[in-house]
């Protein structure tokens, strides 16, 4: 059934037809029957997909629209906004992962009753999967007052939230506090009172049935949140049944405590408020009218993924059809992260992701885990990349474990639990929505593995209220040391021998005002390594930012002590820089080669200007700095032997580069203006060449090439989302050109370099052998006088549009008489590249041999 009230922008128009934006926007003007904008800015207009669609069949421009744009366009243009339709798509595909023929049945009936039958079914798959308890006995203490309590108020059915715990805009299916902006899942008729904990999981009641919070409803006392045997005063008029006189905190349910619905018109409180306990975790019950006030800390927070109500999926059975054709066509697990990266692609500035290959490291350093734990969960990533014990990964999805999460941000944590709820039927998934700092959802929790990329320098993380935290085992931390807080964090949630992996800013390890805290960390064994990363390997890319790879001390060493790399040297030796340059396979390998070692023995072999096994002792001065690049001796650079191989390869590539010299050129005048030219795009429609542009990662990692890459002239180095979407994959022959930055760059692609993924930014010319040589192609394509004609430019960048660069006609046998000298030249070029890498090499090195004293001055 197709949605009449989704929207599409010009930018999903020209998704959909296959052309550029400038063709929508033609459309526009050129036709009178396009049709009129339905929503939007006047900038930035909203089109009705089903009128858009209709349209383009009409003009031949649209045979059918992929299914997988059809349903990324209803999600887009969800009423209720994007975080919601994910959430709802992806409930909706663990019913289907989980129960198949379920989902056959509901899919035959209407959206109406589709949408009054979905909560129960969904409810349960939902409460198996993040409401039951588990095997592992946690003890948590009682809950105090950031515990879901209800609040004294006429007619106000609310929920008391400790300050910190992040909810201000609310995702519908994701529970808020009321009150906060986002409670329109919580006062609806019908499907409010569900059983089991999860909010809103019965089924839709019928139309016009009187809702919970119904008006004219009697607001009765109730033990609806009280365990059997406990007494709760009843409640004063107007006041929701469940809370006592005002200032006396009632106490929640735990979780095995069945509470009946309410009857109608009476105001209870349902199990809903009673955040979900990670497994086998204990809360006693308080005594009738007590107060009970444990530290803010170790208060629950919010629960991330509830079951949506009957009429919240109303709106969203057409994206729910088109998500379970989706499906059908490639998987439940593989559809969603189509959708969640898609998205995530489309909002690059709302979110901070932790790139695929930087989790995988961290992965990698902590090791194998049944029990994980992100406490800044995000989207995800890095609880995705830990190692399953004993496992390969063909078997990965079926062995059990047990996953924690916690995020500030409701959608992404309830983003979280989805995709890693369809990664396997084993798999234990909690997240919970929250200020981790101020409301630990896990305060008993004890994980093998604690992986977190934590916010940086947050001043207001919880400095004045958790003073006397129990968390703060080495030292309170700062204000201006909140890093320094979520180390300490990590290291109470670990159980003894468990290992954390924390990304943090450099100045974490040199600031004075954690001295203290990191001299602390050091004699007890707890940090084992400091790990600088080569700038851009995360944002913020500008920064090397560091790896802390922590342990919770079971016993002290007999001499402790600490790992300290620096990787930066890698990817300079590589040629690389910047975001999406590195070599991570170079990058992972030096870590993992230094750190392995030292894992097992406690030291390592001394890497000169990589890695060195530091006595902690050596360390423990006024300062503490643990910045790798300090403690590290330099590179062999100065090493006289390597001196000497540097300078021999640089004699070679000097005489090579002499010898490649071009011969003096001999102009011809005029020659250039009598040559009839033709663009670039005018040879592809006539189908001389091919053009195609980059930006997806396909199915599997392969090695991509980005505009990095061709300006420097190295191999491919770049990393890619895995993504559904076909990959542009480049052949020899190709011709590659960047269209950012301004410059005459144009690469032919060699064997080596063949097979690669096309990045981002850039666009591949397959040129027709019989018509046109690669070489003449490249060459003339980096004319400055071509380039600048065929240039647009904005405020703070250049683009070039390669359909307008021009080619002179020239027979093929006078293309490569061109060609041959092109190529010639790009030869040339290569030479004094890699003779300004080996001379750049031999000059360092002849400094740091004659200012560290291993080279003679004479």
């Amino acid at each position: 059934m197709q949605d009449n009230a989704t929207e599409v922008t010009a930018a999903g128009i020209a998704r959909l037809a296959g052309v550029g934006r400038a063709a929508v926007s033609n459309w526009r003007r050129r036709h009178a029957d396009f049709p009129k904008p339905v929503g939007g800015t006047e900038t930035s207009p909203a089109f009705a997909l089903a009128e858009v669609e209709s349209w383009l069949r009409r003009q031949g421009k649209l045979a059918e629209v992929p299914l997988r744009e059809r349903v990324w366009q209803q999600l887009v243009g969800h009423p209720e906004g994007p975080a919601t339709a994910l959430v709802h798509a992806g409930c909706v595909l663990l019913l289907i992962h989980d129960r198949p023929t379920v989902w056959l049945e509901l899919g035959a009936v209407s959206d109406e009753r589709l949408a009054a039958r979905l909560p129960g079914e969904l409810e349960q798959v939902i409460v198996p999967r993040f409401g039951a308890a588990g095997k592992r006995g946690v003890h948590r203490a009682a809950a105090g007052r950031a515990v879901h309590t209800p609040v004294a108020g006429q007619g106000v059915h609310g929920a008391a939230v400790a300050q910190g715990v992040h909810s201000p805009t609310g995702v519908r299916g994701v529970h808020t506090p009321p009150g906060s902006g986002g409670g329109a899942a919580v006062n609806r008729p019908g499907g409010v009172n569900s059983e089991g904990g999860v909010h809103g999981a019965s089924a839709a009641a019928p139309p016009g049935s009187p809702g919970v919070n119904a008006p004219g409803a009697v607001n009765g006392p109730g033990a609806v949140n009280t365990p059997p045997g406990v007494h709760t005063p009843p409640a004063a008029s107007g006041v929701h049944g469940g809370a006592a006189t005002p200032g006396v905190h009632g106490t929640p349910a735990g979780p095995a405590v069945h509470t009946p619905p309410a009857g109608p018109g009476v105001h209870g409180i349902p199990a809903v408020h009673t955040s979900t306990a990670p497994p086998g975790v204990h809360t006693p019950p308080a005594a009738s009218g007590v107060h009970t006030t444990p530290s803010v800390h170790t208060t629950p927070a919010t629960p991330a993924v509830h079951t949506p109500t009957g009429p919240e999926l109303l709106p969203s059975a057409p994206l729910l059809r088109g998500v379970a054709d989706l499906a059908a066509e490639m998987g439940a697990r593989q559809a969603y992260e189509f959708l969640v990266g898609r998205h995530l692609d489309a909002n690059p500035r709302q979110y901070t992701l932790t790139p695929a290959e930087l989790a995988r490291l961290m992965g990698d350093l902590a090791g194998a885990g049944r029990t994980v734990l992100d406490p800044a969960c995000g989207t995800g990533a890095l609880l995705r990349a830990v190692p399953v014990p004993g496992a390969r990964e063909a078997e990965r999805d079926e062995v059990e474990r047990e996953v924690y999460g916690q995020d500030s941000a409701p959608e992404l944590a309830a983003l979280t639990a989805l995709r890693l709820a369809l990664q396997g039927r084993n798999v234990v998934v909690r997240t919970a929505v929250g200020d981790t700092l101020r409301a630990d959802a896990y305060p008993g929790l004890r994980a093998d593995v604690v992986l977190c990329h934590p916010p940086f320098n947050e001043r207001n993380w919880g400095h004045d209220e958790l003073a006397y935290d129990a968390r703060w085992e080495y030292g309170f931390p700062a204000r201006n040391e909140s890093e320094l807080a979520w180390v300490q964090h990590a290291l109470a949630r670990l159980r003894d021998g468990g290992t954390a992996v924390l990304l943090m800013p450099p100045a974490a390890a040199s600031r004075r005002s954690g001295r203290r805290i990191r001299a602390d960390l050091l004699r007890r064994g707890a940090l084992r390594a400091v790990i600088a990363l080569p700038v851009g390997a995360a944002p913020p890319y500008n920064i090397p930012l560091h790896l802390w790879v922590l342990r919770r001390p079971d016993k002290a060493p007999a001499q402790p002590e600490v790992l300290l790399a620096d990787t930066g040297s890698v990817a300079e030796h590589a040629g690389q820089s910047g975001r999406g340059g590195l070599d991570w396979e170079a990058v992972r390998g030096a870590v993992l080669g230094a750190w392995r070692p030292f894992e097992r023995a406690g030291t390592a072999v001394e890497q000169p200007g990589v890695s060195r096994s530091v006595p902690v002792i050596e360390l423990l001065d006024d300062d503490v700095d643990l910045a790798p690049a300090r403690h590290l001796p330099p590179a062999t650079a100065g090493d006289g032997e390597h001196l000497s191989d540097v300078r021999e390869r640089l004699g070679e590539t000097l005489r090579l580069t002499a010898d490649l010299t071009p011969p003096a050129p001999e102009p011809t005048p005029g020659q250039l203006g009598r040559w009839p030219l033709i663009t670039i795009g005018d040879l592809a429609r006539g189908g001389a060449l091919v053009l195609r542009t980059g930006g997806n990662g396909g199915h599997a990692r392969v090695p991509v090439l980005t505009d990095n890459d061709v300006l420097a002239g190295t191999a491919p180095s770049g990393t890619l989302p895995e993504s559904d979407e076909e990959a542009v994959l480049v052949e020899a022959g190709d011709v590659v050109v960047p269209v950012l930055g301004g410059g005459s760059i144009a690469r032919v692609v060699d064997d080596a370099t063949a097979g690669a993924v096309l990045g981002r930014s850039l666009v591949v010319l397959r040129p027709d052998p019989a018509a046109l040589d690669p070489w003449f192609l490249a060459g003339f394509l980096r004319g400055t006088a071509n380039n600048r004609q065929a240039s647009s430019y904005a405020s703070t960048a250049t683009r070039l549009d390669v359909r307008r660069l021009q080619l002179p006609r020239l027979t093929l046998d006078e293309q490569r008489r061109y060609g041959a000298r092109f190529r010639a030249l790009a030869e040339f070029e290569e030479a004094l590249r890699h003779a300004g890498r080996l001379g750049g090499q031999l000059v360092r090195g002849m400094y740091d041999g004659l200012t560290d004293g291993t080279v003679a001055p004479d």
